[in-house]
């Protein structure tokens, strides 16, 4: 720690200046290159220029105005010309993009924890094939029409419904870190009567941010679900689905959702999935 007590506090070094205020040479020698602070005194001997701790309050308002998100040229400008008004909206301006960039984080953080929980249910999920009965808790979807029925294509077709998709949802300013694991709706009359023709996708949303007009609401059920592990499997499953459904006298009471669970690069041509497909029934 400096001693200022036999420090010439009215002629210090560049040296003594920085540890005085805490920051380091190298952002003194940054300020004067940029004429926002210089040396006060200049020794007419020696050519050694000296500060004044009376500078430390020019510092103090430059770190201070650095710590509210002015850049350097904005400071120098602000500490020639000083504006109220202009400092007072370019802190808001400031304000603002800190609160879409904390926004931002938060939908990135959200996202994380979606793949997480992805992969915990992809590590638990029961194997392919599987018939199971499961509950699942309301959801939240944004959901796109295609035009294009992507049970008639494979999944080199499905690739580019999902580029509808993508395109769709930034058109709507819906945020590209919801773009992950893209499902399918069959509508529960096709699905009762096999059917296969649909042309809506949906990525799970939350309702802070998207708008309510643009979220449909999938209400909590009791699922009759089978988990998948190729795309090309689907049509099969869901034959199974329904002779289970027939078998146990189950009523369906809602649409069919392909979910997918998880996707890894099961082979590099194409994207690898694993589905849970799932209908919503109610038990006798």
């Amino acid at each position: 720690m400096l001693k200022t007590s036999n420090l010439d506090v009215k002629k210090m070094t560049i040296g003594q200046m920085a540890n005085l205020n805490h920051i380091s040479e190298q952002t003194l020698r940054l300020y004067d290159r940029e004429g926002l602070l210089s040396p006060l005194y200049r020794d007419e001997k020696t050519g050694y220029r000296y500060y004044d701790i009376r500078q430390s309050a020019q510092l103090d308002t430059i770190q201070y105005m650095k710590v509210l998100g002015m850049s350097l040229k904005e400071i120098k400008i602000h500490m020639a010309e000083w504006d109220m008004g202009k400092i007072k909206q370019l802190l808001r301006e400031n304000r603002d993009a800190i609160d879409e960039k904390m926004r931002d984080l938060n939908l990135q953080k959200m996202a994380i924890e979606r793949a997480l929980d992805s992969y915990e249910r992809y590590e638990s999920a029961p194997p392919d094939g599987a018939i199971v009965m499961e509950y699942i808790p309301k959801r939240q979807m944004y959901v796109t029409n295609t035009k294009i029925n992507f049970y008639d294509y494979d999944i080199a077709e499905y690739e580019k419904v999902l580029r509808i998709l993508k395109e769709d949802m930034a058109d709507h300013r819906i945020s590209p870190y919801y773009f992950a694991n893209a499902g399918t709706i069959l509508r529960k009359d096709r699905f009762l009567k096999r059917n296969l023709y649909s042309t809506e996708v949906f990525v799970f949303v939350d309702r802070e941010y998207v708008a309510d007009e643009l979220i449909t609401s999938i209400p909590s059920s009791t699922y009759l679900c089978i988990y998948c592990d190729r795309f090309e499997k689907e049509k099969e499953y869901i034959d199974r689905l329904l002779a289970e459904i027939e078998e146990k006298h189950y009523t369906v009471t809602g649409d069919y959702i392909c979910e997918v669970i998880v996707e890894m690069p099961f082979d590099y041509t194409e994207r690898g999935m694993f589905f849970r497909l799932q209908i919503p029934v109610r038990i006798h």
